[in-house]
């Protein structure tokens, strides 16, 4: 698949235009300069062709520090992309630090188009002239306005005929006696394949406070600069993602923006905070980032609970820990106290810097991951729910006889077990409590919440009273 890349200073409308081309408000728009800082993909259609596009941080010639990685981020991946779109503004005359901009993609041989946005009307046209200039060909320059939506069609015609063929899925023709129609199913085969692949998908959130690490963490599990690191907390604003293979799955993971006291987020960081709610909601594992260098936080417990919210697997990530001289013991310990209703989930010590443990992490995630997917046949369950029952009897509240007739488990991520009762609503929570330990005991349930419900005879199951895993 070919690869489109978007290059340009801030604020030019490089993620408007990927956001058109998507198809869906994926990147952060905003006026402030700078909002998109690292490189966000996704596979996109320019009617009927396949391509993936690279969103790019705007190219600064300042000293910041973040900007001076962004631009050397967005270079790096022109040099990978297969066409790039330049794009400047074209509400002002061409500077020369965009010519110099331009000479430099231009030296890298790729398919190249200077992209001129904000040229709302027929008569802003005019301004297209100062742009030829550059030394570009009629053939590759477009005057669009991306907030108007003008232009955008010549441009996508001339990305088209860049790209390469789709290949179309294998298909059977079904054969009606008596009947001529163009009816088509699919082949069974390649519809396995295709279930099979979805089952491999791994969707990993790192998510933790401003500053904590989070990005040089999918920095080293995914082995590459993906997203810019600075001292400067707020660095990452967009939810930035990165898949690979491991162990034969398929694992995307997710750096989120770092979250602050409520009080404190401002301007773009509030879609920040929206865009990490809805990346939640779509993962199935949580690496919640502790700073093991420093106290631990009332605002890490607040941003723990999202992980409950959200009902997610989890693995705790203490980062930076080798700067820290007090033993593991101890941070365990005090991990353990305050992050009471994670006490599933499993602890590892790492060092972004210095690679330590991340291997570790990477096979942890796996791990949790089967955990999180796990059925348990109905004999097993039944099993240890009866071995349950026997080393501790069911209550009889007010004198009343409980008894459960059968336990199933009924859904997976996270797993959920039905208890099916005589009296459910007379279960007290306690005794739940203590079936879902017993499982834990006997079941291998690291990592993952267990949500337990106890249901009567006959009850739909909308009239069932969920119990969560703490």
């Amino acid at each position: 698949m070919k690869k489109i890349a978007l290059i340009g200073q801030p604020n030019v409308g490089k993620s408007s235009l990927f956001n058109r081309i998507a198809k869906k408000r994926i990147a952060i728009v905003s006026e402030q300069s700078g909002t998109t800082r690292d490189i966000r993909k996704h596979n996109v259609e320019i009617f009927d062709k396949e391509a993936l596009m690279l969103d790019t941080g705007g190219i600064d010639e300042t000293d910041d520090a973040i900007f001076s990685n962004v631009k050397r981020k967005s270079v790096e991946t022109a040099k990978e992309a297969d066409i790039i779109l330049f794009m400047v503004d074209g509400k002002r005359i061409p500077d020369d630090k965009d010519k110099e901009l331009y000479y430099e993609l231009q030296a890298l041989g790729k398919e190249l188009a200077l992209v001129v946005n904000k040229i709302d009307n027929d008569k802003e046209m005019e301004r297209l002239w100062s742009f030829y200039e550059f030394g570009i060909g009629e053939e590759n320059l477009f005057g669009i306005s991306v907030s108007h939506n003008r232009g955008t069609t010549k441009l996508f015609d001339w990305i088209y005929d860049r790209l390469p063929e789709t290949v179309e899925p294998i298909q059977v023709k079904k054969e009606k006696e008596g009947e001529e129609d163009d009816e088509f199913e699919y082949d069974e085969e390649l519809i396995e394949e295709v279930i099979e692949e979805e089952s491999n998908e791994i969707k990993v959130a790192i998510i933790g406070k401003v500053n904590v690490g989070k990005s040089s963490i999918l920095n080293a599990l995914t082995g590459q600069e993906r997203s810019v690191v600075s001292p400067i907390a707020g660095t990452t604003i967009d939810p930035v993602d990165e898949s690979f293979e491991y162990e034969g799955k398929n694992i995307t993971f997710v750096d989120t923006a770092g979250l602050r006291r409520r009080g404190s987020i401002e301007g773009i960081e509030k879609y920040a905070l929206m865009r990490t709610e809805d990346m939640l909601q779509k993962a199935n594992i949580a690496l919640l980032v502790l700073d093991a260098s420093k106290p631990f936080a009332d605002l890490d417990e607040k941003i723990s609970g999202l992980v409950d919210k959200h009902g997610l697997a989890t693995i705790i990530v203490l980062n930076k820990w080798d700067e820290n001289m007090d033993t593991f013991k101890k941070l365990e310990e005090e991990v353990r106290r305050r992050f009471r209703f994670l006490f599933f989930a499993p602890i590892i010590a790492v060092s972004a810097k210095t690679g330590r443990s991340i291997d570790r992490l990477k096979d942890k995630i796996i791990a949790i991951h089967e955990n999180y997917s796990r059925r348990i046949s109905t004999s097993v369950l039944n099993k240890t729910i009866e071995t349950a029952v026997m080393r501790h009897a069911l209550p009889s509240p007010n004198g009343a006889y409980l008894r459960i007739y059968y336990a199933t488990q009924f859904g997976v991520k996270p797993p959920r077990i039905a208890l099916i009762m005589n009296k459910p609503k007379l279960l007290h929570f306690s005794y739940k409590r203590y079936l879902m330990n017993f499982l834990r005991e006997n079941i291998d349930f690291e990592g993952t919440p267990i949500h337990l419900v106890t249901r009567g005879k006959g009850e739909r199951e909308e009239e069932e009273e969920v119990v969560t895993q703490y």
